[in-house]
């Protein structure tokens, strides 16, 4: 790790206001420090609720599941069944929007085709298009415009008849 890499990363535990980050790798250790605005450092004691932990027996055989558990999953599964569904390639920041005061790329409803963009995902600064695989209409939307999406993460739902 250089000065430069060294520099970038209190300069990143600054803004993100943590009070005390640790790095230790191979051959370095690297602690930091913040203090707060009026130069004292402060400590906050934060004590949780204790509750009592229960150790569930082991069990040789899965529990059995409850026919309402199962009736509600067949009827979901059934509903969704002929619809594709549109899955996050990465983890990132959705936007269906190409900038603030554009209007959305896809919205339910409308017709797709192979390769039509769908959404923007930024992950690391980069703004990365997501293109649909198939061709369609857009049943639903499943992700709010500018929220968090987990990789493998269910997007769209697509009818591609």
């Amino acid at each position: 790790m250089d000065l430069k890499e060294i520099q970038n990363l209190i300069k990143f535990v600054a803004k993100s206001g943590a009070s005390e980050v640790k790095l230790e790798m191979d051959d370095i250790k690297i602690t930091i420090k913040t203090a707060s605005e009026d130069g004292k450092e402060t400590t906050i004691v934060q004590q949780l609720p204790i509750t009592p932990q229960v150790v569930a027996p082991v069990q040789s055989t899965p529990p059995a599941i409850t026919p309402a558990a199962v009736v509600e999953e067949k009827s979901t599964s059934d509903d969704n069944s002929k619809y594709i569904t549109i899955k996050s390639p990465i983890i990132g920041t959705l936007y269906r929007k190409p900038s603030p005061d554009k209007p959305t790329f896809v919205e339910v409803g409308d017709s797709i085709k192979e390769g039509d963009v769908l959404c923007i995902i930024e992950a690391m600064k980069l703004f990365n298009e997501i293109e649909s695989e198939v061709s369609g209409k857009i049943v639903k939307v499943l992700v709010d415009d500018s929220s968090p999406v987990e990789f493998d993460q269910p997007l769209f739902l697509v009818d591609p008849s």
